[in-house]
């Protein structure tokens, strides 16, 4: 079940295995009245940029290839509050929200971009999912698919944060690698061995 405002303001109040969004811009009577099911992320100011590297594609990993590491597909760079800058058409970088996360063990969640963004040409998602216990920055994952440059600047209203009640019971938190991150990172793709037996071709 999806959490309303009143229901996410209420769990940010919480002191027992709270929800934390900090820093809270939102005020929480406003979101209580709200008929709301999310709130907003801003946009932080650390960028992850891909780069023209010596490799000649992105191939995937395999068993006895790893991937290529990411400080030679990667440019990071920072740009401050008060600085615009400039998404063009076709553009492709990695973000990260304002907000650190903290998702107790009973909630998940799930970031959309917002669609006054949407509707300008500029698409934002992330992960598929924000698993229960997970710590940090998100991720967010910016392109640009109109004809036009888009002007964005940290410290925006950039996506939107849904939160769900999980079934179950379990006190682990996620365990990802994806945890704890105040930047963008751009995430290893580990070998599959169960793909990597598809693709062996059979004896003739």
């Amino acid at each position: 079940m999806i959490l309303t405002g009143e229901a996410i303001a209420s769990r940010l109040a919480e002191d027992s295995d709270p929800l934390v969004i900090t820093p809270q811009t939102v005020d929480l009577e406003k979101l209580k009245q709200s008929r709301s099911a999310s709130i907003n992320l801003r946009l932080g100011t650390w960028f992850l940029q891909l780069q023209q590297t010596k490799e000649a594609r992105l191939e995937l990993p395999m068993k006895d290839k790893p991937s290529v590491d990411e400080a030679d597909l990667t440019r990071e760079f920072y740009v401050r509050f008060a600085s615009p800058f400039y998404l063009h058409p076709r553009a492709f970088l990695l973000g990260v929200t304002l907000e650190w996360i903290r998702l107790p063990k009973d909630l998940a969640a799930y970031v959309i971009g917002r669609s006054s963004w949407g509707r300008r040409g500029l698409i934002i998602a992330t992960a598929a999912g924000v698993h229960p216990g997970f710590t940090g920055c998100l991720t967010l994952e910016l392109t640009n698919v109109g004809e036009m440059p888009i002007q964005i600047r940290p410290g925006l209203e950039i996506c939107q944060l849904f939160l769900h009640d999980t079934r179950g019971e379990g006190d682990k938190v996620d365990q990802s690698k994806l945890v704890g991150y105040r930047k963008p990172t751009l995430s290893r793709i580990k070998p599959d061995a169960i793909a990597d037996k598809l693709a062996i071709e059979p004896s003739p």
